[in-house]
């Protein structure tokens, strides 16, 4: 049966989603890369460089990184289905799909440092089990994992600390565990069926939206004063915010892009989502070719603006000739071992 017409917008959704979080996962990115240059001297923070800086921790700090691996999630779900609709065994082969992510990541490790892929990878083995769990199941699990994460970056923050009580709060409070929380999120909403049918569940995003909201004002003070008063405990308290805020993005983005008009006119974003492996690897390359020894805040702004047009650009130019990307093509060829078809017939 092929799908219609509301399903293929759906996808167009999610790219477009994928697009922007790239976008996000730029900002931070290219504040690392300074860091590769043993020795370099610290950007200056002064004046409106702090601002940027605060409202970069505010607005994008780890948030970006969360809806990719909520995108993630989804993505497990429609390549497990399809693969189980051709008779073929899902597990196996996305076990396979993500051997061959680890691989691509151990290569881009040595490129980049704060790659995310073998971590992804390596995290990724863990919603195999999930596969044919009931949708009730899988929502127990992942309250009480947020649950237990949450009360770790607490404990972290607020309670005596000793050997025991850090190794816990140390495991349980790691960005891992985040990660895989929005992973199992993203498997869920699909599984749910909400990736399908956003109309039909807009009542419960709208709900969520409303719910997670106060979550992202009380957080982005608290982050506000924190970046100001030069608190400790920041990262921590980004942490926290972190679900809320994601599923507030989230929350949002899905129900924009239910605008037709909205949705067509963020299309040339999609298309940086429709090959995000090859952007956010391009992304990396572009960081260290600069050589950059100093990245300001506002550098960062002016940098992370300037690459994220050229890689719109760039897509929307590749997809008028082919039909995936360059790095997509590899990964699906490591997948599934036989050559894949890329140019628009």
């Amino acid at each position: 049966m092929n799908p219609s017409v509301t399903q293929k917008e759906r996808i167009i959704s999610l790219d477009i989603i994928r697009g922007l979080a790239l976008f996000g996962i730029l900002f931070i990115n290219v504040g690392a890369y300074q860091l590769i240059i043993e020795g370099a001297p610290m950007p200056d923070m002064s004046g409106m460089n702090g601002v940027i800086d605060s409202l970069i921790n505010i607005f994008i700090e780890k948030k970006f990184f969360s809806i990719f691996s909520f995108l993630f999630g989804v993505g497990f779900y429609i390549f497990a289905t399809r693969a189980e609709a051709r008779g073929d065994r899902p597990r196996m082969r996305f076990a396979r799909r993500l051997f061959a992510l680890l691989v691509i990541g151990i290569i881009h490790i040595f490129i980049f440092w704060g790659s995310i892929l073998a971590i992804y990878a390596v995290i990724g083995f863990l919603l195999l089990p999930f596969y044919s769990a009931k949708v009730s199941t899988i929502s127990k699990w992942l309250f009480t994992i947020i649950a237990l994460h949450i009360l770790a970056l607490l404990g972290q923050m607020y309670m005596p600390s000793n050997a025991l009580s850090s190794a816990i709060f140390g495991f349980l409070g790691n960005d891992a565990v985040a990660i895989f929380i929005m992973f199992l999120s993203g498997f869920l909403v699909a599984k749910a069926d909400w990736i399908g049918h956003i109309g039909a569940h807009s009542q419960k995003i709208k709900r969520l939206l409303y719910s997670t909201f106060p979550f992202f004002i009380g957080f982005s003070l608290w982050i506000w004063f924190g970046s100001q008063a030069d608190d400790q405990q920041l990262q921590s308290i980004i942490g926290l915010g972190v679900v809320p805020t994601t599923y507030f993005y989230l929350s949002c983005l899905f129900i924009l892009l239910e605008h037709k008009t909205i949705a067509k006119l963020l299309q040339p974003i999609g298309r940086v989502g429709q090959m995000a492996f090859t952007n956010y690897l391009a992304q990396s390359f572009i960081g260290t070719a600069m050589g950059l020894e100093v990245v300001s805040p506002s550098d960062i702004v002016v940098i992370a603006s300037i690459t994220f047009i050229i890689q719109i650009i760039f897509s929307v130019i590749w997809f008028k000739f082919f039909t995936i990307g360059p790095f997509e093509k590899l990964w699906r060829y490591m997948t599934y071992g036989k050559k894949v078809v890329s140019k628009q017939s």
